[in-house]
């Protein structure tokens, strides 16, 4: 049934070109290395691929402060020590750095995600990914955690247009402090989020945050300690996961897959495989409900591009003896992936401190909560944008007025991005077993649009 999902992937060459500096574990190149195993899979062929539309800072004040706006849009290398009241006050600084063309970097990546909910909202699209977002911490007005515009939240501001309910789920290994937080006070959007817990960023996310005022119930977390490993984490997800769609029975579902929480990583304490890792993506996806998934942490760079490669061959149905071959295909950045060159790597020996108890007692007390959740009705609410969400929620405040973006058509595509290639529209060359893509125009090979 995936198989026949239509799959849509948002992509601009230039994310690779950001750079947070030179000691900084957060590697924007990670989203370019991504796509050239994509392409050298052969995996494009198997989906719609866009270049995202670039949104207007004007629609990031759905969510961000205008003052945090307009700081982001004018801050530089150059000029910063003139903001020093301001980088205090916006949290910019050693996590958060300023680089050049910081603030294009935003738009980049955030127009993936608000181009991807778009086209789920316009039926488009059964699920759309965007590998360069999931950056998950940014707050109202404040960067936070490697983040300073969260994408995750205005994609589900976008998708509150159509949908009663969006469902946020996070398996990043840090907490999605700044998704729970913008919609902590409303029960049209629930969070789900699986993390390390204790003295660990950002320190939130205890099993006791459950939500407040008419978001109560609607804020569900499962802090986890080191070592979680592939069946633990099947254990505690499935479960919660089916409870919470019997309940909440959202309309869209948003999945952020940080590969931070794969074994290896540079800043994390987990021990997934790619396998155990993707097992969430796969389950999500299999309740039918419009997805957009979304990339997130992960630090170890040479890790990063086989989960996400890995779990868009997942999401395009190829699993079981369909799978993607295990030897990874020669790429631009083939040397990186050494000495093995496989696209899946054993977890460690590390020590799983999560007791079977613990997780047993955990996971019943979640439960509980959601069982006190009255049943969504299975017909949804369509809704003409994002102000009927619960009137203290601070997210209902920045969307008060926000016009509805209008539907655009360019190159086929909608206005989420423009389309860049499809099966359908792709000569085959005798040279090679790989297609060409059309680019405003202009026909290229895929491993030169990745480089």
């Amino acid at each position: 049934m995936s198989s026949q999902k239509r799959v849509s992937y948002f992509y601009d060459a230039e994310i690779g070109n950001y750079h947070y500096g030179q000691t900084h574990p957060m590697k924007p190149h990670r989203v370019r290395m991504t796509h050239n195993l994509v392409v050298n899979y052969g995996l494009y062929r198997k989906m719609d691929v866009f270049r995202p539309r670039l949104m207007s800072p004007t629609a990031m004040t759905r969510f961000h402060s205008d003052d945090y706006i307009n700081f982001l849009k004018s801050i530089t290398p150059d000029n910063m020590q003139d903001y020093s009241r301001q980088l205090a006050r916006f949290n910019v600084g050693e996590d958060c750095p300023v680089f050049d063309g910081l603030f294009e970097f935003c738009r980049l990546y955030t127009s993936g995600s608000i181009g991807g909910a778009d086209r789920l909202n316009d039926g488009s699209s059964d699920v759309c990914i965007n590998w360069s977002g999931g950056l998950h911490h940014a707050k109202k007005a404040e960067a936070s955690g490697f983040c300073y515009i969260n994408d995750c939240v205005l994609a589900i501001l976008e998708l509150l247009k159509k949908h009663e309910r969006v469902l946020y789920i996070d398996i990043d290994i840090h907490h999605g402090d700044g998704v729970e937080e913008a919609f902590y006070t409303t029960d049209r959007v629930m969070t789900l989020s699986f993390h390390k817990f204790g003295e660990y960023f950002p320190g939130t996310g205890d099993v006791l945050d459950i939500g407040y005022g008419s978001g109560k119930n609607y804020a569900i977390n499962f802090p986890l300690n080191d070592g979680m490993d592939d069946a633990s984490f099947k254990s505690v997800f499935r479960p919660i996961m089916e409870k919470v769609m019997e309940k909440f029975r959202p309309g869209a579902i948003v999945l952020q897959c940080g590969a931070d929480s794969l074994s290896g990583d540079r800043l994390g304490c987990f021990n997934l495989s790619l396998r155990g890792h993707a097992d969430c993506v796969q389950y999500v996806q299999s309740f039918n409900v419009p997805l957009l998934v979304l990339g997130g942490g992960g630090y170890t760079l040479r890790n990063v591009p086989r989960c996400w490669t890995y779990e868009t061959s997942v999401l395009l149905g190829m699993t079981g003896n369909n799978e993607i071959r295990d030897a990874l295909p020669y790429n631009d950045y083939f040397e990186y992936f050494g000495p093995d060159y496989r696209l899946h790597l054993p977890v460690s020996n590390m020590e799983n401190l999560n007791s079977p108890q613990y997780l047993e007692k955990t996971k019943i007390q979640l439960l509980e909560v959601l069982r006190s959740i009255e049943c969504a009705p299975s017909v949804q609410v369509q809704t003409g944008g994002t102000s009927n969400l619960n009137p203290v929620s601070m997210i209902a405040m920045a969307a008060d007025g926000v016009e509805e973006q209008q539907s655009v058509q360019e190159n086929s595509g909608r206005n989420g991005g423009v389309k860049v290639m499809t099966e359908e529209d792709m000569p085959m060359d005798e040279s090679t077993d790989n297609g060409n893509v059309a680019i405003e125009g202009r026909k290229e090979h895929p491993a030169e649009f990745a480089s």
